[in-house]
């Protein structure tokens, strides 16, 4: 079944942020759109490559009212010794939720029993808690963020747009399409 427009389960957890431990919850969601970006592991190759990408581009989602929290199945303590010990995750400024039971990894079905990892999952929210976009990578697959960024950019413009749908490729300020009996096989 897909998770595609299904509500996000309750959570709670503790994330490292800003120099902190922080709690997080399902309800700190509520009324802004959100991004879950799993990954496997702290201390690893891909996963900093992925992370500090997407702390490059995190003033853009910000602008947009996007909330991103990266989430893995270590601890905060975890998220924080990482933190304090590389450049590049230094960069980052969003939440890093710790997931050592594994409880969210399993609600976003994309957790690897037999290891205890997370899988690459991408998952954007909308201010309702539903998921509109669901990306899974094998491990070895890294994600780009600024693709991510035009997905978010398209599902906003979907959602205050209702009848309107964005084509392949589609970039802020482009052409939209209005699905209809006239666009049947003119595309």
């Amino acid at each position: 079944m897909s998770l595609i427009n299904t509500e996000i389960k309750p959570f709670s957890a503790t994330a490292y942020h800003n120099g902190k431990f922080v709690p997080v919850t399902s309800e700190d969601l509520k009324g802004k759109w959100s991004i879950f970006f799993f990954y496997p592991a702290d201390f690893t190759f891909v996963c900093p490559t992925e992370l500090g990408d997407m702390a490059d581009l995190y003033p853009e989602f910000k602008k947009l009212g996007v909330e991103v929290y990266s989430v893995s199945t270590d601890t905060h303590f975890t998220h924080k010794a990482w933190h304090d010990a590389s450049d590049t995750i230094k960069k980052i400024s969003y939440p890093m939720i710790g997931d050592p039971t594994g409880a969210i990894t399993r609600n976003f079905d994309v957790m690897i029993e037999e290891e205890g990892l997370a899988l690459r999952g991408t998952f954007v929210v909308n201010p309702e808690g539903q998921i509109k976009v669901a990306e899974i990578h094998d491990l070895g697959i890294g994600r780009d963020a600024s693709e991510l960024l035009r997905k978010v950019k398209a599902a906003q413009y979907v959602a205050s747009h209702p009848g309107e749908v964005c084509p392949a490729k589609w970039q802020e300020g482009a052409e939209t399409l209005k699905p209809s009996l006239d666009l049947v096989g003119k595309i």
